[in-house]
């Protein structure tokens, strides 16, 4: 299948900004692969703090603030890995001036790490979080 098919980007309630798409659907496609999955359909959709929010309360019962949130439509009987993942677009911004990281390498870090969710990384202890956060410094770096 055709990867321009399998990896999306929208813009929900937001400004579009540019970005090369391509280069964006084959690095999410590359970081699936090297963990050993299959890409099915993923949705990659940038919305604002409000957007996610909501979401947030709708769908996971949680009333804060956060910068990606991701649901996964996989089936144990398949292998490959398909969903949707909601990115805040302010709370990017937002991090990427706390970190004194560039917009560029918080929207990787933030895009790796729901395609991490959907492969079934978890981050809810420190040394799961740590996992993550290796694992996305690793993709980063090889975009």
């Amino acid at each position: 299948m055709n990867i321009q098919k399998k990896v999306n980007f929208f813009f929900e309630d937001i400004e579009q900004f540019e970005f090369n798409k391509e280069k964006y659907r084959e690095w999410v496609v590359r970081i699936i692969k090297s963990e050993g999955s299959v890409p099915g359909f993923l949705n990659i959709v940038f919305v604002s703090d409000e957007y996610l929010l909501d979401l947030n309360k709708k769908h996971l019962s949680h009333d804060y603030y956060t910068d990606v949130i991701s649901f996964g439509y996989s089936f144990e009987e398949y292998d490959n890995i398909c969903g949707d993942i909601f990115i805040s677009i302010e709370s990017i911004k937002e991090n990427a001036k706390e970190y004194d990281e560039s917009f560029k390498n918080e929207l990787l870090r933030v895009i790796a790490h729901g395609v991490l969710h959907l492969l079934g990384y978890d981050d809810k202890k420190p040394e799961l979080k740590k996992v993550m956060q290796e694992k996305e410094n690793i993709y980063i770096n090889s975009f």
